[in-house]
């Protein structure tokens, strides 16, 4: 305005009192005016007008607050709120091998499976609980180190595995087996006595042989690639704490073996081959027959018959003696591989056996008879494996009894 009024009185003798006048309205106007609003597009100004019809929705509700007791001094639990779907997500994603692999995580269920984990030094991440009674019967130490959750007993039924559940079901890291402290009765009473499983794929017959190696005494299990998931719930359930109880090695290939096995081994193989029979090169490779295993089917092939024989006729499977499972075959420390269930022994195990001096252990059966299941035929050759070795052992002691005459 100060401007406006320098430049009007130069202005005068040329506009004359009307235009000064004039001059002064429209600089008040401009001034006045306000600046120009640029519109946003049409499209734009039709979305926000919806937006601004439309009700709004209302906030989320809040978390609700997460419930919280004290099952004794220093121990806590949560109690799951209605609708809590944690137990489900977690047992189905804990069942499945490939998320027990990526997250290295395993579920156990039962009270004696969860205490046999605990009093090995297995790691609990989460307990689900029906009752706080349960809690009494578990280490409380390693409890206070897992997140417990109180959940009614019809949650766990409903995702249960088992035909009578217990209320119980952990969710643990992998254990590893060089940081477990297995019972001190198992180390006091074990042989030098190890098993190789070779392609065992039913989990019912993988558990009941893990039990049966725990009861002979065992040093410890190899399983080769090709058997079942070891921590499977069908194998825990068969093992009934077999795990927790002697070191189980999973996952390994033939070359990996003889480094898991001590110096000096020998290696013997189940068959079912008759022990008096001609000893002779066999050049098929399903020859070496299903041994200790229960009678299976071959996969099916699309390539002709006369072609697998061909292929069959180029790998020579090693002539590896023969002899009845009772006489003796044991020296200090020896190794014992049962074939699985449809085909048998791997042409590695029998290599294996054959640098080893080991040699074919036959369970005789009654004439028809195919062979023997896979988790019998073990418990056969292990607990007389235990028995031979035992015998060595005591006549050795007595041996060094004896008085020395001069």
């Amino acid at each position: 305005m100060a401007a406006l009024r320098r430049v009007v009185p130069v202005l005068v003798p040329v506009l004359g009192r009307a235009g000064e006048a004039a001059l002064g309205r429209r600089g008040v106007r401009a001034l006045r005016r306000s600046p120009v609003r640029v519109l946003p597009p049409q499209k734009e100004r039709d979305a926000a007008a919806e937006k601004q019809r439309r009700p709004r929705e209302p906030p989320p509700p809040p978390p609700p607050a997460v419930e919280r007791s004290a099952a004794g001094p220093g121990l806590w639990y949560e109690k799951a709120a209605p609708g809590d779907k944690r137990l489900g997500k977690v047992v189905t994603i804990a069942k499945s091998k490939k998320f027990r692999d990526h997250h290295g995580k395993v579920l156990l269920e039962g009270q004696r499976l969860i205490k046999d984990a605990l009093e090995a030094g297995a790691v609990l991440q989460t307990l689900f609980f029906s009752t706080v009674g349960h809690l009494k019967e578990l280490p409380e130490a390693a409890l206070k180190r897992a997140n417990l959750v109180k959940v009614k007993f019809e949650e766990i039924k409903s995702w249960s595995d088992l035909v009578t559940p217990q209320g119980l079901i952990g969710i643990f890291s992998k254990p590893d087996h060089t940081k477990m402290s297995y019972p001190a009765a198992q180390l006091s009473r074990s042989v030098p006595l190890l098993l190789i499983c070779d392609n065992i794929r039913d989990p019912g017959n993988l558990g009941t042989i893990l039990r049966s190696a725990a009861g002979a005494g065992c040093e410890k299990v190899l399983l080769t690639k090709g058997c079942v998931d070891p921590w499977e719930p069908k194998v825990l359930r068969a093992g009934m704490g077999a795990h927790f109880r002697l070191p189980v090695l999973a996952n390994l290939d033939w070359e990996s073996v003889p480094s898991n096995l001590p110096a000096g081994v020998r290696v013997c193989v189940a068959d079912n081959k008759d022990p008096g029979a001609r000893a002779e090169a066999v050049s098929a490779p399903r020859a070496a027959g299903r041994a200790g295993s229960a009678p299976g089917k071959s996969k099916p092939t699309s390539a002709p018959e006369h072609e697998d024989e061909e292929r069959a006729d180029s790998v020579c499977v090693p002539n590896l003696a023969t002899q009845c499972y009772y006489e003796d075959w044991t020296q200090t420390p020896v190794a014992v591989v049962i074939g699985g269930e449809t085909h048998g022994l791997s042409l590695e195990a029998l290599h294996l056996a054959a640098s080893t001096g080991g040699k074919r252990l036959v369970i005789p059966v009654v004439p028809g008879m195919d062979s023997l299941n896979s988790a019998i035929a073990a418990g056969i050759l292990l607990f007389e494996g235990k028995r031979q070795l035992l015998w060595k052992h005591q006549r050795e002691d007595q041996r060094q009894m004896l008085p020395v005459v001069g």
